[in-house]
C-alpha cells in the first residue's frame, strides 16, 4: 500500500512540474466555459442598421430614437436614396435598413394606418429573423404607446423583405461554414501533424540538413494538403451547387483565388503550430483547441459576433475563418467583387505572411 501512495505521490508531483498538463487539466475548461457562455447566443446585441427616412416628421423621428435608444441595434447610417440600399449591404457591417415613406405621420392620423418597411440581410437567416422580430416587438410597443392618447387605434404595419435569402434557407449559411471548417482542419491541423510526425521520429533534422534548403523542405511537406485542400473546396462547392441549390452569383474566378489565399493561410498557420509542437500529440490538440473552436464560435458561421461582448469581438478579428466567411457569402450570395472585399483579402495576406515568417523564424532557430 505504500509503494502504491508513493506511486500516486509521483504522478501528482510529475503532473504538477509540467505545465502543459496543467494548463489543459485547468486552463482549458475555463477557456471553454468562458467562450461558449459568450458567445453562444441566440439573442442579438449593438446590430448596426440603416435609416431612410423620407418623412422627417414627429413620428418617425420618434420611431427611430426608440430604436436607437434599444441595447440591440445601433444606427451607423443614415441612407438618403434607395439606390444605396445594394451598396450598403454588400459592405456587410449595416444588417437591416429602415425605411419610412413621406409623411408617415400625416398618412398615420388621416388613414389610421402607415407601412414601415423593414430590409435585412438574410444572408445569416437566423439573425436576420431575430433581427426582424426585435424591430417588430419595438414597433408595435410603438403603437400601444401613441395609441394610449388616441380614441380610434392607430395601426404601423410592418412590411419585411429578405435580402439575398428570400426563403431564410440555412443551406445558404450552412455550405460557406462547412466549407470553411474544412478547409481550415485539413490546412492547419493535418499540415501540423505531418511535420511534427517527422520532427518526433527524428527524420525533420534529417531533412532540414539535406541539400534542400527549410523553405524548400516546408513546401514540399504541405503541397499535397494545398492540392488536396482545392479538390476538396470544388467538391463542396459542386454539391453545395447541385444537390443543395446554393447561389454562385459572383465571379467564380476570384472565388477561387480567394479560396487558395485562405488554404495558403491555414497552411502557414499549421506550420507556425508544427515548429511549436515536437509530438503530434501535441499538435493535434492545439489544432482543435485552437483552430476547430474559435472556427466555429468566433467566425460568425453560427453565432453573430456583434451580439458577443467586446472582448469576443476584437479577438474574432484574429481568427482567419471570419474573414474568410466573409469573402465566401460577399461572392457566393451577394456577388460582391475585389473592390467591395479588398480588406478581408488584405488582411488574409497579411496573416498568412506573418505566420509564414515566424514559422521560417522558429525552423532557423532550430537548426541554430
Amino acid at each position: 500500500m505504500k509503494r502504491f501512495i508513493g506511486f500516486v505521490k509521483k504522478e501528482i508531483y510529475h503532473i504538477l512540474r509540467d505545465r502543459r498538463s496543467l494548463f489543459i487539466l485547468f486552463g482549458m475548461p475555463i477557456v471553454q466555459i468562458l467562450l461558449f457562455g459568450f458567445a453562444i447566443t441566440n439573442e442579438i446585441n449593438n446590430v448596426k442598421i440603416g435609416i431612410l427616412d423620407k418623412s422627417n416628421d414627429e413620428i418617425s423621428r420618434q420611431l427611430i430614437q426608440k430604436i436607437d435608444a434599444s441595447p440591440y441595434f445601433q444606427i451607423d447610417q443614415y441612407l438618403y436614396d434607395s439606390n444605396e440600399f445594394e451598396t450598403t449591404f454588400k459592405k456587410g457591417k449595416i444588417k437591416a435598413i429602415l425605411v419610412f415613406e413621406a409623411q408617415t405621420a400625416k398618412e398615420l392620423i388621416t388613414k389610421g394606418s402607415v407601412k414601415i418597411q423593414v430590409l435585412t440581410d438574410a444572408t445569416e437567416p437566423n439573425t436576420a429573423n431575430t433581427i426582424l422580430n426585435y424591430i417588430q416587438a419595438i414597433i408595435q410597443n410603438f403603437q400601444s404607446e401613441i395609441n394610449l392618447q388616441q380614441t380610434i387605434p392607430l395601426q404601423i404595419v410592418v412590411e419585411s423583405k429578405m435580402l439575398y435569402n428570400p426563403e431564410l434557407k440555412s443551406v445558404y449559411l450552412f455550405v460557406p461554414g462547412v466549407m470553411t471548417i474544412i478547409l481550415m482542419l485539413v490546412s492547419a491541423m493535418m499540415t501540423s501533424i505531418s511535420i511534427a510526425k517527422e520532427k518526433e521520429i527524428g527524420t525533420m533534422e534529417i531533412l532540414l540538413v539535406s541539400p534542400l534548403n527549410p523553405s524548400q523542405v516546408i513546401v514540399g511537406k504541405v503541397f499535397p494538403y494545398i492540392l488536396l485542400s482545392i479538390f476538396n473546396a470544388i467538391v463542396i462547392l459542386l454539391l453545395g451547387f447541385f444537390v443543395f441549390g446554393m447561389p454562385m452569383n459572383g465571379n467564380l474566378v476570384l472565388l477561387g483565388l480567394e479560396s487558395v489565399l485562405f488554404i495558403l493561410s491555414a497552411l502557414s498557420l499549421g506550420i507556425l503550430i508544427s515548429t511549436i509542437s515536437q509530438t503530434q500529440q501535441t499538435a493535434m490538440m492545439i489544432s482543435l483547441m485552437g483552430l476547430l473552436l474559435p472556427v466555429i464560435l468566433l467566425s460568425g458561421y453560427i453565432f453573430p459576433i456583434s451580439s458577443m461582448p467586446q472582448p469576443l469581438q476584437i479577438m474574432s478579428n484574429i481568427v482567419p475563418a471570419k474573414w474568410y466567411i466573409i469573402i465566401l457569402k460577399g461572392i457566393m450570395l451577394k456577388a460582391s467583387g475585389i473592390a467591395l472585399l479588398w480588406k478581408e483579402t488584405l488582411i488574409l495576406v497579411i496573416m498568412t505572411l506573418f505566420f509564414l515568417a515566424l514559422s521560417v523564424k522558429n525552423y532557423k532557430i532550430r537548426l541554430e
